[in-house]
């Protein structure tokens, strides 16, 4: 009786733990680090969807690396080329984030037009892949090149699936994952409430960007100002790195000491700023 006990149990615990591991077949494509996709998305966001996390850091390296050889033949001080060729390495990545940044402010505000247009698409009876393709022509002008393609895609392919995740690698938007996976299980599995759904989306879209925009509008002048504090040291740094004299200062321990605490300073100061001054992003939770 033990024995068969024993056994019933070891069965189970290997159920168990067989049914922790999924098939390579199954486990779907690897996403990479979290802040890996978060960069792929806003390189995507940025329309540089063709650059790479490894050549955006060899962008970072080489504007570094210029910027620093600069200063060090205006300045003559290694350390205050250093300080400088640090804050230019940041360059390519800052432009990324501001110009994904800007599209997405652009989008939130173009998102109910494109949800509107499909809802009367599909209310019009055209089909699933019908509606999408028409936003490439009666869309919001911000969205219509990914609608395009999806339309050109659909009519080469004719997989509305595979056509739906380059979609959505596309736009990298969680907006459109919502949509795109609301019309992926109505295509596979049918119902009648995707209108009543795009419509309530469409309200709730229009609702939070107000919202934003308001926010964003109260709280543009604090922004801007913490920004002004935080570049402003720097700025008066580069000034007095004209004269070599100046420069020379910051060559000793103190100097060194004095630089590596002002720009520790302005990182935590900076990103103290943006941490409270930053409204919640959705993210992609249906990739």
């Amino acid at each position: 009786m033990g024995s068969l006990v024993g056994l019933v149990g070891g069965a189970g615990l290997f159920c168990l733990w067989w049914a922790c591991w999924v098939p390579d077949e199954r486990r779907g494509p690897r996403r990479g680090p979290r802040r890996l996709q978060g960069l792929r998305d806003e390189l995507v966001q940025a329309d540089m969807a063709g650059v790479s996390p490894a050549a955006l850091a060899a962008a970072s390296v080489v504007c570094g690396l210029l910027v620093g050889v600069g200063v060090l033949a205006v300045a003559a001080s290694p350390v205050v080329a250093s300080a400088f060729a640090l804050i230019a390495a940041a360059g390519p990545r800052t432009l990324v984030r501001v110009r994904a940044r800007g599209r997405r402010t652009r989008t939130r505000e173009q998102w109910p037009e494109a949800v509107d247009h499909l809802t009367s698409g599909i209310r019009a009876g055209l089909s699933l892949p019908e509606a999408l393709a028409q936003l490439s022509v009666r869309g919001p002008a911000e969205l219509r090149p990914s609608f395009a393609a999806f339309a050109e895609d659909y009519r080469a392919t004719g997989r509305f699936g595979d056509c739906l995740d380059r979609l959505k690698a596309s736009l990298a938007d969680p907006v459109a994952d919502r949509i795109v996976e609301s019309l992926r299980l109505t295509r596979e599995v049918g119902g009648s409430d995707l209108g009543r759904l795009l419509r309530t989306l469409s309200v709730f879209l229009r609702e939070d960007a107000r919202t934003r925009a308001e926010l964003e509008a109260r709280q543009s002048w604090t922004v801007n100002g913490a920004r002004l504090a935080v570049a402003a040291p720097w700025l008066v740094l580069a000034l007095l790195a004209t004269r070599p004299q100046a420069a020379e200062a910051y060559d000793s321990a103190t100097g060194v000491l004095v630089l590596a605490g002002g720009g520790a300073a302005s990182v935590v100061a900076y990103r103290l700023m943006v941490r409270l001054g930053r409204l919640p992003e959705e993210e992609r939770v249906l990739r």
